[in-house]
């Protein structure tokens, strides 16, 4: 009897185990809060659009999500902790080509890979910057900077707050045939407040943190470092309209996860991202800050990165710039 007794409560202590075990594996994703961490400052471009898609997926999908912001160094610390993190699909990098395409050429070594050290989800996004002066700045044009640049080789310095607001200052340099000084910063909003004060002379900045301040009055923007006008600011030329030919600069954002990600969440959270890109919130977003939705399967993401990568590379070698 007492052997059968101790089979029964083994045999019970088992199937309780099973029983309390089964929920976990069942869940379905998402069933817990999702972190979207972000390289970049709060106010930022990525920072801004993070926030519009972390409104859209709680309402979608009825769990808390929280945009947590680790700027500074190039991005390095946001993409490092997203790198080392649980690849359970909680924990997700929403980042610009500044750390998937342009760091890689900017510095001699990276604390994380690129490509191996996180699963692509989707592409979310391009997007183009607006080249800035204080309001009070007696430069009032493209031509205005460059004259005032080759009167004073050297004299100019330019804030830039990511790779993307770097480098299209470093190719503005180079094409334009002129000498200004980098002062780097975490991020493009930090950047923003020297120029409101007259710290830094010019800055290209992302759309989403320019235009507030540019039709504020308290920055006068003077060009769109992209291809074509921006519907936000029609008026405002283009770069190369301005007289810097073949000019043309754009960044766009996307969705990581860390290595090993398995492929059911990956293509769950891709699925996600696409479906709330069409919300009221995200829409918004875009269509203030003239932004471009683009969205794309996985495998897509990878693709482009790899092509966004050597066409990055080329952009970076051909403004001069050595990497650190």
């Amino acid at each position: 009897m007492q052997t059968f007794f101790s089979r029964l409560c083994a045999a019970s202590a088992l199937c309780a185990a099973v029983l309390a075990a089964a929920p976990v594996h069942a869940q379905p994703y998402p069933s817990k809060p999702i972190t979207i961490v972000v390289p970049f400052g709060a106010g930022s471009g990525t920072d801004q659009q993070a926030r519009s898609m972390a409104q859209a997926l709680g309402a979608e999908y009825k769990v808390p999500v929280i945009v947590d912001n680790r700027a500074g160094a190039s991005g390095f610390i946001a993409a490092q902790y997203v790198a080392k993190a649980a690849p359970d699909g909680y924990t997700l990098l929403m980042t610009t080509n500044t750390t998937h395409a342009a760091n890689e050429h900017l510095f001699k070594k990276l604390p994380y890979d690129p490509v191996k050290d996180f699963t692509p989800v989707t592409l979310l996004s391009k997007g183009h910057m607006l080249l800035l002066v204080n309001a009070e700045s007696p430069i009032k044009s493209v031509a205005d900077l460059v004259a005032a640049a080759k009167k004073s080789p050297g004299k100019l310095n330019f804030g830039s707050g990511s790779s993307s607001s770097r480098v299209a200052s470093e190719l503005l340099k180079q094409m334009a045939g002129i000498d200004m000084v980098n002062v780097p910063y975490k991020s493009n909003p930090l950047a923003i407040t020297d120029l409101l004060g007259g710290q830094v002379d010019f800055m290209f900045a992302d759309a989403p943190t320019a235009l507030p301040q540019a039709k504020g009055g308290k920055l006068r923007a003077l060009a769109v470092s992209g291809n074509k006008r921006l519907a936000a600011v029609p008026a405002l030329p283009t770069v190369e309209e301005a007289g810097v030919k073949g000019y043309d600069m754009s960044y766009w954002t996307a969705v990581y996860l860390p290595p090993g990600a398995p492929a059911a969440v990956t293509h769950k959270l891709n699925e996600m991202m696409i479906k709330v890109s069409a919300a009221p919130a995200v829409v918004a977003y875009q269509t203030t800050t003239s932004g471009e939705a683009v969205t794309s399967t996985p495998e897509g993401l990878a693709q482009f990165q790899a092509a966004e990568s050597q066409k990055w590379g080329q952009v970076i070698r051909a403004a001069g710039i050595q990497p650190e």
